[in-house]
């Protein structure tokens, strides 16, 4: 048996892993979904306070609370940021971590660090007038159909303070960890390219990848849910 921690990526809740946790209860597993401060069913607490700090200790707490060790801690998207603070901060609780599609950090990154310029004066306007990151159409996410329409319905907006937040974290700490990334690549979401050379370029990762969009919770959970509980290898997932 072996306990899983999920975290959800931008304007997500910890109701996009619905079908990943079905499967991994299946098969004897533990699992523990976190909803980030101001966002799924937190929605209610957005609040221009909210920062990356918040919300890595929103997993931080979750570890110490359910007393979890060798735990499997899952970033999606975003939440790579967010599970490199929680897991530097809590390494004795970490057997592995498993960047979904997601930011892989530098210290001193922030989420914005690895979006081009365009992109990063477009957020900072529309968080300097709204406070908040409106969601986008999930169709950027390889989504279609009864799919794209179940995660429009549920998106929510994103805290806007957590998008220049850098973050500082112990990197000797880091690279001693057991690291998977999982190549969402079919269709790639642009904002990953950058992740996906960084992790190809730096010795430690196991690689793995899978032809679906971003979302693969929902759009392949069978696949992702097998590369979850895959060995470290490099290997395809198709």
């Amino acid at each position: 048996m072996t306990d899983f921690v999920l975290v959800h990526g931008a304007w997500h809740g910890a109701w996009c892993w619905r079908r990943v946790v079905t499967a991994l209860w299946k098969q004897g597993h533990r699992v523990f979904t976190v909803s980030l401060t101001g966002v799924g069913e937190r929605a209610h607490l957005l609040s221009p306070a909210i920062t990356l700090e918040t919300h890595i200790e929103d997993v931080v707490q979750v570890l110490i609370a359910e007393e979890l060790k060798d735990c499997v801690l899952v970033g999606h998207s975003y939440a790579g940021m967010v599970i490199t603070g929680a897991a530097t901060r809590q390494p004795n609780r970490i057997g592995k971590l498993v960047y979904l599609d997601a930011v892989v950090p530098r210290p001193g990154d922030a989420w914005s660090t690895s979006h081009p310029q365009s992109i990063q004066a477009e957020r900072r306007h529309v968080i300097a007038e709204l406070g908040m990151l409106l969601p986008p159409d999930p169709a950027i996410f390889g989504l279609s159909g009864a799919d794209r329409d179940w995660v429009a319905r549920r998106l929510t907006p994103q805290p806007g303070g957590v998008y220049d937040a850098p973050l500082m974290f112990d990197q000797g700490s880091w690279l001693a960890m057991s690291r998977t990334f999982i190549d969402c690549h079919d269709p790639a979401l642009p904002s990953m390219a950058g992740m996906r050379e960084r992790v190809r370029t730096q010795s430690g990762w196991t690689m793995i990848e899978i032809a679906t969009g971003h979302d693969a919770m929902i759009s392949a959970p069978e696949r992702l849910v097998e590369a979850l509980l895959a060995p470290p290898y490099q290997g395809k997932l198709r």
